[in-house]
């Protein structure tokens, strides 16, 4: 049979049928029903890279630009992916927490609000650097709180100086420490106030043809 012959045969069958979309009749191609093999094989849980093999495409981007991605198709696919990790991982951690747990666990994060900004320690674990916050890197720091920060390296000089009057060594390297941690949050300070408070981050979109930069011809 040659294409010709089969692009006929389309033709005749899309008249017959008297399907329109917007009025106009519906008129099929070869290639249309090759879109079409790829979408539902993929949606019925064909591999993408197998699909690849099995339409002779290179790239796999060209065999995704051609399976058909819908809204509904991502969330179904994503609940269930979520509902086979549920199943795999045991039960008591998906229970219902109490209402002691979870005041405990919004009370850690009400300790978190520090005077420097907030600490990013992780969830149910103690403070490891002893309430030091100026040494500690975990403390994310607010730009709002640098007149605070300045007051305390200020304060720091004058301590250290008393230090080494008095012959402090200890202190002195204590010190010195601290004043070269505050020195650097203030430096973080400078930064994250020359940044824009907010980021336009734009909404995900599915592209027409995922990919097709390579410039081969379509197959």
């Amino acid at each position: 049979m040659t294409r010709s012959y089969i692009r006929e045969c389309l033709v005749a069958t899309s008249q017959s049928a008297q399907i329109t979309v917007a009025g106009d009749p519906l008129e099929w191609r070869p290639h249309d029903f090759r879109r079409i093999f790829v979408t539902d094989a993929i949606r019925s849980g064909l591999p993408p890279h197998i699909a690849a093999k099995i339409c002779g495409h290179a790239a796999l981007d060209t065999t995704m630009g051609y399976a058909a991605i819908y809204p509904e198709d991502v969330i179904s696919h994503h609940r269930a992916f979520i509902a086979r990790r549920r199943t795999e991982r045991p039960s008591e951690e998906y229970r219902e927490l109490t209402a002691t747990e979870w005041d405990e666990f919004l009370s850690h994060f009400e300790l978190r609000k520090v005077a420097l900004g907030t600490c990013g320690r992780d969830y149910a674990t103690p403070c490891q650097h002893e309430n030091a916050c100026v040494r500690c890197p975990l403390l994310l720091v607010d730009p709002a709180q640098m007149p605070r920060l300045q007051e305390i390296h200020a304060n720091l000089v004058d301590r250290l100086q008393e230090a080494r009057d008095q012959g402090w060594l200890g202190e002195v390297a204590a010190i010195e420490t601290t004043m070269a941690a505050a020195a650097q949050k203030l430096e973080e300070m400078r930064d994250r106030a020359a940044q824009p408070s907010t980021v336009h981050l734009g909404m995900p979109d599915f592209r027409r043809d995922a990919g097709r930069t390579s410039g081969e011809p379509e197959r």
